[in-house]
């Protein structure tokens, strides 16, 4: 009989549920913002900061900055290589490998809540967090910079695990025969 995983010991618990939470949170602020804010309508939460932040109602055909308007199939598609990819690889990550995981999640919400629901359901992104200097942008948004950045950083901050030929030093030069 095989034996029961429970869900620490399962590998795609932390991936799964990051990208569970990140849906969650994107979808129900989104679907508060389309009900209760009129498009181009802000709120200032904070009002010392009103001339640089506030939640503005804005719908986005297109990629981040407004790229590629009206080009819904294409992210659609894109969503789903980047989600395939994504399980994909995170079948050969080592359960250790935690904060890579948690990046993957991130990302994964992210193109689930914008390409995967928003686009089919409505043709379009609602975004609503605006700082006056940058584009408007929304939980799912956020989410993919911030999986992508997390991404970078653990990749790049891994130890090399290459198996050295033993009896060789670190710094040692090979030698020419």
């Amino acid at each position: 009989m095989p034996k029961k995983r429970s869900i620490r010991t399962w590998p795609g618990w932390l991936v799964v549920g990051t990208a569970f939470a990140v849906v969650l949170l994107d979808q129900l602020s989104k679907r508060w913002i389309e009900r209760n804010l009129p498009i181009y309508e802000s709120i200032v939460p904070l009002p010392a900061l009103r001339n640089f932040f506030t939640i503005t109602h804005f719908t986005n055909t297109g990629a981040a900055f407004g790229l590629f308007r009206d080009q819904g199939v294409l992210f659609v598609v894109i969503a789903l290589v980047v989600i395939v990819t994504i399980i994909v690889y995170a079948r050969y990550l080592p359960i250790e490998r935690r904060l890579v995981r948690f990046a993957l999640g991130l990302q994964l919400g992210g193109a689930i809540g914008n390409n995967l629901i928003d686009r089919p359901r409505q043709g379009h992104v609602t975004d609503f967090i605006y700082f006056h200097f940058w584009p408007a942008f929304n939980i799912a948004d956020m989410a993919i910079v911030v999986g992508v950045a997390l991404l970078a950083y653990a990749l790049l901050m891994q130890k090399d695990e290459t198996p050295k030929p033993a009896g060789v030093e670190p710094g040692d030069q090979p030698t020419s025969s």
